[in-house]
């Protein structure tokens, strides 16, 4: 238990609490920045021992955002220009590949990265994490190395979020359920989940935040097409309000299963005790339709 807690603390002063993300200020940087390590932790104090530092990399907002990602990785192996910081990556680390599924980003690493555990595989995570979700395509990164996950994690995917938020001590709650993602096949498969809750966080928000993040298998993948997302989602009495934003439609490829996106965070939010009933809004109002799906009637559960 002491142990554990000493982790905790650790991890909690070596952590950039300072370093806001793109995505997690809601705004897009003009210039990306690298996270790093301070060469001398006793300059960390109080600003934590990842920083971040200037990139050089402008914020192209029709930048495709997986060679967005390619570069900022390329440039997060070079390592730092100045004595000051140091890398979190081990020399010797390559990049096989980055590729996209809905918001989550998955890096693979040569068998060099492998060779990190304890706090120096944890901070290269959250190195790369912090790094990777300043792009606002990109909430949830997945590391893998030679196209394997290490299982000796305690986590596979990680959000800028659950770096930004430790210690353990900020979250309020947990709420554990089933998430349901398509397989192979294109049938939606249950996923149990345990989803940390923060301060002035809902249930109904981390449930449509983690559908849109998608699976931490790699037997499923992610329901909702690239470049979708829920605007806010929030609850009253038995019924859960999940507003839309009518200008994705026209953004989204012309394979994008809208369908299978719906009918995934509908029977995910349904797996919430305290959801009857969910209901969609377009932009605020209640429409007939979205894109081609029909939103008159809301799904609801059926009682066995």
């Amino acid at each position: 238990m002491n142990a554990a807690r000493n982790l905790s603390m650790l991890l909690c002063l070596l952590v950039c609490l300072s370093g806001c993300t793109g995505r997690e200020s809601g705004r897009v940087p003009e210039r990306y920045s690298l996270y790093f390590l301070r060469a001398d932790l006793a300059d960390a104090a109080g600003d934590g021992a990842l920083q971040p530092v200037d990139s050089g990399i402008a914020a192209a907002p029709d930048a495709a955002p997986d060679e967005t990602a390619r570069e900022l990785l390329s440039a997060l192996l070079r390592g730092p220009e100045s004595d000051a910081f140091r890398n979190t990556l081990p020399a010797g680390t390559a990049l096989n590949s980055v590729t996209l599924e809905g918001s989550r980003a998955t890096v693979d690493f040569s068998r060099t990265y492998a060779s990190l555990s304890g706090i120096a595989l944890t901070l290269a995570d959250y190195a790369v994490t912090l790094t990777l979700t300043q792009i606002p395509e990109i909430s949830m990164v997945r590391i893998t190395v030679g196209g394997q996950t290490l299982d000796y994690r305690d986590r596979q995917s990680f959000t800028a979020r659950d770096v930004l938020l430790l210690p353990d001590g900020d979250v309020v709650g947990t709420v554990t359920l089933s998430l349901y993602f398509p397989d192979a096949s294109g049938v939606l498969v249950p996923e149990e989940r345990t989803l940390n809750l923060y301060e002035g966080d809902t249930q109904v928000e981390v449930v449509a935040r983690a559908v849109e993040n998608g699976p931490d298998s790699r037997e499923l993948y992610a329901a909702f097409p690239e470049g979708f997302r829920v605007r806010s989602a929030w609850q009253e009495t038995d019924i859960c309000f999940v507003n839309l934003s009518s200008a994705l439609v026209e953004t989204l490829p012309e394979n994008a299963n809208l369908s299978l996106a719906l009918l995934s965070l509908d029977r995910s939010l349904h797996e919430l005790e305290s959801v009857r009933e969910v209901r969609y809004l377009v932009d605020g109002e209640f429409l007939d339709h979205y894109g081609d799906i029909r939103l008159m009637e809301p799904y609801a559960r059926i009682s066995p």
